[in-house]
């Protein structure tokens, strides 16, 4: 579930870069208000990639236990109960399903 909160942060942020380079403030207040936005997008990410990669690097044994799908989450607690959900178990994060140039998914995402 934590690598479709990362897609959402990166989709933010690009939604949010979009829409200030259409807007194209001229003014100091509109460029540290788009700023400002990006940052919170940016922050949302690195906050979920930086968790997602702690959770890759646990050993075997203090992985959490796996929860639910997030389709049934969704459809059965407020959204914020969701969100606390992810960030507190999931353990099927924990497994690397892919790397290049020895990093996995969730590290590049950190990265970048």
């Amino acid at each position: 579930m934590q690598c479709i909160f990362q897609r959402v942060a990166f989709c933010a942020l690009g939604v949010i870069l979009l829409a200030a380079g259409l807007h194209a403030p001229r003014g100091t207040f509109g460029r540290r208000a788009w700023g400002v936005l990006a940052l919170l997008a940016v922050a949302a990410g690195i906050a979920v990639a930086g968790r997602h990669v702690w959770l890759q690097h646990l050993p075997p044994d203090q992985v959490p236990m796996c929860g639910p799908g997030l389709n049934f989450l969704m459809e059965s607690l407020p959204v914020t109960s969701v969100i606390r959900t992810v960030f507190t178990g999931s353990g099927e994060c924990a497994t690397v399903n892919w790397t290049f140039l020895g990093m996995s998914m969730p590290e590049w995402s950190l990265l970048w």
